[in-house]
């Protein structure tokens, strides 16, 4: 029996980025974002070309980009190899995506938060053995988060390594299906 890979541009996108099977990337999405909550309750698979807006400004290529419950747009990345500044991309393409939300002359108030989900096959965080790591905006000093307008996750594959008697839950369940 063949599988399709995960990890592969084609796997991903076809497993995850399918309008017919949305349910999938529900589930995966509640289980990474939400602690394996039932907070996704439906959502929109959106083209995730990102065409630049101004003449000049670098294109973006996604894997999944989709508005989820509560307006929020969640883009989804799997990179493979550790190409150079790819840190420096994946808040590029965070930026990006959250401030071309706006149309010329649009407020602020019309800006919808902004989640980042980037799937690793190598180990970004050396500090850290935890294999899924949730980032926002804090105070330095005192810890004090600001507001929650663009959260970054990331899921880092080499650092799950659980064999599948050993999967518990949700969470793990998708982490083991990814490696």
């Amino acid at each position: 029996m063949h599988f399709i890979n995960p990890k592969t541009d084609f796997g991903f996108k076809k497993i995850f980025a399918s309008p017919q099977h949305k349910e999938v990337l529900i589930s995966f999405l509640n289980a990474m974002l939400y602690n394996a909550e039932p907070t996704i309750t439906d959502l929109e698979i959106i083209d995730p070309y990102a065409a630049p807006a101004i003449t000049g400004l670098k294109d973006t290529y996604l894997d999944v980009k989709a508005k989820i419950t509560g307006d929020k747009t969640v883009i989804i990345e799997m990179q493979v190899i550790n190409v150079e500044a790819f840190t420096k991309r994946v808040i590029f393409n965070a930026a990006k995506t959250y401030a071309t939300q706006l149309k010329p002359r649009e407020g602020y108030s019309k800006l919808n938060p902004l989640i980042a989900l980037t799937i690793t096959d190598f180990v970004l965080f050396e500090n850290t053995e935890k294999f899924l790591t949730h980032f926002v905006f804090k105070e330095v000093e005192e810890n004090i988060e600001y507001y929650r307008e663009i959260e970054l996750f990331f899921l880092e594959l080499p650092k799950f390594n659980k064999r599948l008697e050993e999967v518990e839950g949700l969470i793990q369940s998708w982490a083991y299906f990814c490696v």
